[in-house]
Parts: C-alpha cells; structure tokens; sequence
C-alpha cells in the first residue's frame, strides 16, 4: 500500500487517505521518477552548502578574486560536480551571487555564470564513463584551464564591445 498525502482541508483539518495504485499508475510512476529529479532536504542542504561557501570563499579573497587577472580559490568546489552532478546547479548559483561583488556587475553575473554552468555540463558529459578518479581530476583541470581562457575572452569581448558602441 501506498500513503498519498491529501491536501484537502474541511473544518481546518488535513486528511491523509490510504489507497494503492492503480495497474496502469505503477508504469507512470516509473516513468515519472526518470524524468523528474526530486532533491531531499538533506540533499539541497548539501548545495545550499556548497553555494555559501564558493560565495563566501569568493568574496572574502576579492582582492584576488576580481580583476584582469584572478586567482579564485573557491574553483576548488568545481571538483564536487565529479562526484554529483546536482553540484553543477549549486556552484553555478554560487558564481552568479558571487559575480554580483564583481567590479564588471551584471555582466559578470550573466556571463560567469552561464560559463561556468556550460563547462561543469561539458566535463560532466566528458568523465562519466571514466573510472578511475585521477583520470577525471585531470581530465576536470585541463578543461577548466581551457576555458577560463576562454570565459576572459568573452568577458573582455562584451566589455570592448559596450565601449565602442
């Protein structure tokens, strides 16, 4: 038997009714918990974790952080999408409210962000079927490597381009 939990309210009281599913709700509800990615609490405090601190981490070394040339420590959490991917969506909300202390302001956010998401997605994609976890810390640094190169060029682009506009 299954508990479905009704949000029915008669006289300021919930109900809780009993009933078991029905043949053909089993195969919906297969096919809903593969296309949908339900977090548990212990779990969005796992990210909610994870986003204070890259912010936190972030700011606090804003010296070094924001500039022509930065030296972010808090890249380090990056390491934590090999290990879960719902990390991707923590350290990319963590860069987006980090980026906001940034001196080049909202086009720091929008484009830091977007980055940062695209590149864990990419390494995501790149390391699932390797094993062996040096291989995919590797794997991890060079193509973060890469494309902070490439993330300070697009950056620089779009500040030259509203310059000269």
């Amino acid at each position: 038997m299954v508990f479905h939990t009704a949000a029915l309210q008669s006289f300021g009281r919930s109900f809780i009714t009993k009933a078991g599913p029905c043949k053909g709700e089993r195969d919906m509800n297969k096919e809903k918990s593969r296309s949908v990615t339900h977090w548990t609490t212990q779990e969005t405090a796992k990210m909610a974790l994870v986003t204070s601190l890259y912010v936190v981490v972030t700011v606090a070394l804003a010296v070094v952080s924001f500039g022509a040339v930065q030296i972010r420590l808090s890249e380090m959490f990056n390491y934590l999408a090999l290990y879960n991917k719902r990390y991707i969506w923590a350290i990319t909300l963590g860069v987006a409210i980090a980026n906001f202390s940034s001196p080049n302001g909202l086009l720091d956010v929008v484009v830091g962000s977007v980055c940062t998401f695209l590149v864990l997605v990419v390494n995501h994609q790149i390391t699932k079927r390797i094993q062996n976890m040096k291989y995919k810390m590797v794997i991890t640094a060079i193509v973060f490597a890469l494309s902070m190169f490439n993330s300070g060029r697009t950056i620089n682009f779009f500040i030259w381009f509203t310059l000269f506009l």
